[in-house]
């Protein structure tokens, strides 16, 4: 269970950075300033008492502090930055004063995860708190004091303006992408007009065979029945063709939805994961899901408030499951438009929608079709394609 505690959890700030390997090594780095921790050894002539004991006891404590800092959930950094606010203060009210460090590490994590205006509220509960037991305890000159209230302001303004940052950065990309994507878009619509166009060709070869068979019905009927089944032919080539580019063009499959949804739910400060192993199917029943795949993370980016969602694509026993699950707040017991509709395509398919929303404690949307369905649906396109080519 211990071990479990220290790996670092999918919302945490190390996973965060596992594409900045500098991130992690400054986080780690910022250790250095602990040294400060150890002043009193340069500082006073004899030390207080107890200072080995409160040294031994306070700095390892702090660090497994860091640690968690780091490897637990980000909401949950404000919290062991309050730990270290009352660790730093249990060693000043001990006359160690070493402990005024931890209040500037303290200011630097409070403000994590929260607006401008909690964050300084925060700094400023932890500053006028180490002010009182100072001044309850030691009697240190304003000044000092004063000048590392000062610092921990500026470090804890540090990260807030980093943590906006890194947001700002993250919808860049996603404007970035929109963009590429509006092109891509742009692109399919030409291409499919280009294929417009080019049917005009086809149809003028067409109706050239036609006006030859009326042409040739009352001299040679032979003649004129083979030219009209030339023009079926091309007609039904042409519009086999158009139709299957066409349909091409425009799904949108479950692989290009997920990488969609990481984009969009990673500018919203969730870390989205998925995994995906999915046979080739019918194109009605891949646009399908990812229309149910986009429908549920919406609601994951404006409802659910989670940190960490993750999807799955997996076949299973002949059957297709998908699975997308969230950490928010769960607790859906009503189903409005955006669940009913999705249960209405899942019905389609001939697949199940299964839903587990506890309170507080996330959401699982699970959805399963058997592969018998696909076939079904492959066969009836087929069916429907050549019935639109006759």
């Amino acid at each position: 269970m211990a071990r479990s505690w220290f790996e670092p959890t999918p919302d945490s700030l190390w996973v965060r950075f596992g594409e900045k390997p500098r991130q992690r090594a400054a986080n780690l780095f910022h250790l250095i300033w602990t040294i400060y921790f150890f002043i009193d050894l340069l500082g006073r002539e004899a030390l207080p008492p107890r200072w080995t004991e409160v040294t031994l006891l306070a700095f390892p404590t702090f660090l497994f502090l860091y640690a968690c800092v780091l490897t637990r959930p980000v909401r949950q950094a404000p919290w062991f930055g309050a730990a270290m606010a009352v660790l730093g203060m249990d060693c000043i009210w001990a006359d160690h004063g070493g402990g005024s460090c931890f209040i500037v590490y303290a200011c630097s994590f409070v403000g994590l995860n929260a607006s401008f205006s909690v964050a300084y509220l925060r700094m400023a509960i932890v500053l006028a708190a180490y002010w009182g037991v100072v001044e309850w305890t030691n009697d240190w000159p304003w000044q000092e004091m004063a000048f590392l209230s000062l610092i921990s302001v500026s470090v804890g303004t540090v990260n807030l303006f980093y943590r906006a940052s890194a947001k700002h950065d993250a919808e860049l990309k996603l404007s970035h992408d929109e963009v590429r994507r509006l092109a891509a878009t742009a692109e399919r619509e030409r291409i499919g007009r280009d294929l417009h166009d080019l049917l005009g060709h086809t149809l003028s070869l067409i109706t050239l065979k036609l006006e030859l068979s009326r042409r040739l019905i009352d001299r040679d009927v032979d003649a004129a029945r083979r030219e009209m089944e030339e023009a079926e032919g091309v007609a039904r080539h042409a519009l086999a063709e158009v139709r299957s580019a066409v349909t091409g063009i425009r799904a949108t499959g479950l692989a290009a939805e997920l990488a969609s949804a990481r984009l969009m739910l990673n500018a919203s400060m969730v870390n989205f994961d998925y995994v995906t192993d999915v046979p080739a199917l019918p194109e009605r029943m891949e646009a399908g899901l990812a229309l149910v795949l986009r429908e549920a993370v919406t609601n994951i980016h404006r409802h659910a408030q989670a940190t960490v969602a993750e999807a799955k694509v997996a076949v299973e026993k002949d059957v297709l499951t998908l699975c997308i699950v969230d950490n928010g707040r769960g607790g859906v017991d009503t189903e409005g438009n955006g669940l009913c509709g999705m249960r209405e395509r899942v019905k389609a398919l001939g697949g199940t929608l299964r839903i587990e929303s506890e309170r507080g404690k996330g959401t699982r949307l699970q959805v399963a079709v058997p592969l018998l369905a696909a076939e079904r649906i492959a066969r009836a396109s087929a069916i429907e394609a050549d019935r639109i080519a006759s």
